[in-house]
């Protein structure tokens, strides 16, 4: 298969793109902003040909298209920050999207016709309406961020194009994902960075947190890209399918683990003032995923979150992720 990433030089698009390798027999290519590959995914350049790019440029974008003739076109490229999409809605809204309709009117001018995979997210349910349910794909949308609105809208959108012009599309919803390489500015990644630099003496063994109330769902992303060629090869045009775990953990308790695996001994300060989490519980029912394509977890979270730390400790302290 000759396949496309959008975002490629992000956490998952790094993830996917060795994966796909690993599987063999693809050859694979991605379009992100960047010209080069990050250091920490420089080892991708022997993998894939990167192609420069911005999504709201669509000449640029048809002209990627049309060099790489992709059989499957994965889109991950997007705003990913639910923080701080609080403070920048425009540009979280440009980028999940304006990006997004810019490749789907990309592709429709280009007369080709991948199987393209839409990566979206489980934050586009929000809270269910019966605390600890499941959120299956029939659940409403009540996004409670603009990170998780301009998720809703383009995951919409993704169905409505397969409608008029009629692309192929598929769609995939992600609970929390985590693991090596992923930004610190997400949870267990945090947590982990400072574990990290304790150990090492880098900072004083506290870690300063905010709300640890929250449950999330949390899969390892090296088992949330195996489902991605699954859905390319056996998704059905226009649906959606969730993939996560199926159960959740306190954010308080992942931390707990961590520093189960510290080698120093760390205090923890909850700040009193810190924001509640604007989505407190979410848990996917991902048995649509399970009956299409066989998919499951099967990463332990104790080994996910231990791969974590390791790969903090093997960050230098100017050095930074994906």
């Amino acid at each position: 298969m000759r396949i496309l990433l959008t975002g490629i030089t992000g956490f998952v698009g790094g993830h996917l793109t060795e994966a796909l390798h690993a599987a063999g027999g693809h050859a694979l290519a991605g379009l992100a902003r960047a010209d080069r590959w990050p250091p920490g995914l420089a080892h991708l350049a022997a993998l894939a040909e990167l192609y420069p790019g911005d999504l709201l440029d669509g000449p640029r974008v048809e002209e990627v298209l049309r060099a790489v003739r992709p059989d499957w076109l994965v889109h991950l490229a997007g705003y990913a920050n639910t923080g701080r999409s609080f403070r920048e809605p425009d540009v979280c809204w440009r980028d999940n999207l304006d990006a997004t309709r810019g490749l789907y009117d990309a592709v429709a001018r280009s007369g080709l016709r991948p199987r393209v995979l839409f990566v979206s997210s489980g934050l586009v349910y929000g809270e269910p309406d019966e605390l600890g349910a499941a959120c299956d794909e029939r659940t409403a949308f009540k996004p409670a961020s603009p990170y998780a609105a301009s998720k809703a809208a383009a995951d919409v959108l993704s169905y409505q194009v397969t409608r008029s012009p009629g692309l192929d599309v598929v769609r995939v919803r992600l609970f929390n994902q985590t693991g090596p390489r992923q930004s610190a500015d997400y949870a267990v990644a945090n947590f982990a960075r400072q574990i990290a630099a304790a150990e090492a003496g880098r900072q004083d063994p506290v870690i300063d947190t905010g709300d640890l109330s929250a449950e999330r769902d949390v899969t390892d992303i090296r088992d949330v890209v195996a489902a991605f060629p699954l859905l390319l090869e056996k998704g059905r045009t226009g649906e959606a399918y969730n993939a996560g775990r199926g159960e959740t953990v306190p954010v308080r308790d992942l931390l707990g683990r961590l520093l189960g695996l510290a080698r120093v001994r760390v205090e923890v300060r909850e700040r009193a003032d810190a924001r509640r989490a604007d989505t407190a519980v979410t848990r996917a029912d991902a048995q649509k995923l399970r009956a299409a394509t066989g998919w499951a977890p099967r990463i332990p979270l104790d080994q996910t979150l231990a791969d974590t730390l390791d790969y903090w400790r093997s960050v230098g302290p100017g050095e930074r992720p994906v």
